[in-house]
């Protein structure tokens, strides 16, 4: 898997993300292109200690763990996996404000290359650095997936 940790990677999703533009349309879920712009924003903003996540009761802990490895594994997401309760957007977003904040956290992100102590994430616990670039790029990925580029 790539991470959004190295350059190269990080340059393509931020080319694909230059490919969207207002009326970019998704292949499948219910978020129009501004929404998702949106959602993309909070595992970066939760990495970078910009979002605090309410963390989840000990049962619901224990499921998110049994898909931990497959956030940053090399299989792809299927389309239409359930969204977080805390990541949910359900309204309308402005396209290029949220396009400019994405832009910005993935060049954030990218910066912290070279650190190597992370807060534990609060539904997952911790990930390793390594993980972490993986994680991000997969989740990006995913989602410029869902809307064509």
């Amino acid at each position: 898997m790539k991470s959004l940790f190295e350059t190269e990677s990080k340059s393509e999703i931020l080319n694909r993300i230059s490919k969207l533009n207002e009326s970019s349309q998704g292949s499948w879920g219910k978020m129009e292109v501004g929404q998702m712009l949106h959602h993309c924003q909070f595992p970066l903003s939760l990495a970078l200690g910009r979002y605090e996540m309410k963390k989840p009761n000990p049962i619901m802990k224990l499921v998110f763990k049994s898909f931990k490895k497959g956030l940053y594994d090399d299989k792809l997401w299927k389309p239409n996996l359930p969204t977080a309760k805390p990541f949910k957007v359900e309204d309308k977003k402005d396209f290029e404000p949220e396009k400019e904040i994405l832009i910005g956290l993935v060049n954030d992100f990218h910066q912290e290359k070279e650190r190597k102590n992370w807060d534990p994430h609060p539904a997952f616990g911790v990930f390793t650095h390594e993980q972490w670039g993986k994680m991000q790029y997969k989740h990006l990925d995913h989602h410029l997936r869902q809307f064509g580029v």
